[in-house]
């Protein structure tokens, strides 16, 4: 699932697996937008056009396996696991992807009678996309080999680096020459109008996503760095103690916070997610930063968080997660899996699953333990609808203001 934990058995622990229903039926008979509304795809290059669509975003280093259902090849659920890095990791990551895919997709849809797999990886220093694409044979070829072990075939198989995609199935040069074919021009597809007619939209790429979440960079996290230090003695001694000094940190940080995104949703809005992002940064200061981070590693104050999960309070409880999982740098990286997996709960809870998957999965990454963002993954892998975590909130949230109205009453 992440660095240390495998999100199936345990044998793979250097990447996150990320197993989903389709959106929507593509394929020989893909579907954008609802039932009447079918798209065919057909040959390599609109399946590769499609990739995106499907996942809401441009994945990058990544291999994604795709169920295909019935006659007429309807797309259904997915696995998706960033590339190892070692050809040594190969059979055994393309044996738990072929059995990762079969079996969820088995529990949903039914016994897939197909899969489409792609392998995309950007070329490195020296690199060329045919480079990668010979690279990856092997890997491509054990993939395709454990899932016919399965009696699932494997009906194309493409690889996609440099804006340029290869079949490993099509021996054909006239649609799949050797040097690769080019991919077609972002947004100019008969898929692409269809899912933007549909109010589909992307969301840019994987390592654009992902950077939203990343540490701010030295120099400038030097001053938060010192700040979570000052901050830290004083109030992990009080959470230590707990009771009465325990419960007063809980309701300052739930406090703090309440008035931060109150801060950022009267900002200015802007649309370009880079300067969104930085202004957000610039609008919370170090201190403050320092405070609610470290305050939410308490598990009851964070459950009172993650009620910041719908309505007005949603999109500036988003922004503020993002910005607080920012500002975990150096030694306190690992505190970043509390606002991360708020971050991919709200962003999950309003609908934005791409989104939440990488949250999630940079949850993870930073603490392979924390039990909030396992729960939140494996549900969004089976399929759970993210309103029976919301009701769960609420009444977790409904009791514990009953608590704080008898414990007031009592003082």
């Amino acid at each position: 699932m992440n660095e240390q934990r495998d999100s199936q058995n345990g044998a793979h622990r250097a990447h996150d697996i990320e197993a989903a229903g389709g959106p929507g039926p593509l394929g020989d008979a893909g579907r954008a937008g609802g039932p009447d509304e079918q798209i065919t795809l057909r040959g390599p290059a609109e399946l590769a056009d499609c990739l995106p669509y499907l996942l809401g975003y441009h994945p990058s280093d990544s291999v994604v396996l795709v169920a295909l259902h019935g006659e007429r090849g309807r797309f259904g659920g997915r696995v998706k696991l960033g590339i190892p890095g070692s050809p040594a990791e190969w059979e055994p990551t393309a044996r738990q992807l072929a059995e990762c895919l079969i079996e969820t997709s088995r529990r949903r849809d039914g016994r897939p009678d197909g899969i489409v797999l792609f392998l995309c990886r950007e070329p490195g220093a020296g690199q060329t996309g045919r480079d990668v694409m010979q690279w990856l044979r092997p890997f491509a070829q054990r993939l395709r080999t454990a899932c016919g072990t399965l009696d699932v075939p494997v009906f194309e198989a493409l690889c996609i680096s440099g804006g340029r995609f290869w079949s490993y199935c099509c021996p054909d040069e006239r649609c799949c020459p050797a040097e690769g074919a080019a991919l077609v021009t972002p947004g100019t597809s008969v898929l692409a109008a269809a899912v933007t007619y549909a109010g589909v939209g992307l969301r840019g790429s994987q390592k654009q996503l992902e950077a939203r979440l990343e540490p701010i960079p030295e120099p400038v996290s030097g001053g938060q760095r010192r700040a979570l230090d000052d901050t830290g003695a004083d109030l992990v001694r009080g959470m230590l103690i707990g009771g009465k000094e325990r419960r007063e940190i809980g309701d300052d940080t739930i406090a703090l916070a309440k008035m931060l995104m109150d801060r950022l949703a009267a900002a200015e809005r802007i649309t370009s997610p880079p300067s969104a992002d930085a202004a957000d940064d610039r609008l919370i200061g170090d201190d403050e930063a320092a405070f609610v981070i470290l305050g939410l590693q308490d598990r009851e104050t964070r459950d009172r968080a993650a009620a910041w999960m719908e309505g007005p309070d949603a999109e500036p409880a988003l922004r503020l997660w993002r910005a607080l999982a920012r500002r975990c740098v150096g030694p306190y990286i690992e505190h970043a899996a509390a606002p991360l997996t708020l971050a991919g709960w709200v962003a999950w809870s309003t609908g934005d699953e791409p989104a939440a998957r990488i949250a999630l999965a940079a949850a993870l990454r930073s603490d392979a333990e924390y039990v909030f963002a396992l729960l939140l993954h494996q549900a969004c892998n089976e399929g759970v609808e993210p309103e029976a975590i919301r009701k769960w909130l609420r009444r977790a949230g409904a009791e514990a203001r009953d608590r704080a109205d008898t414990d007031a009453l009592a003082s």
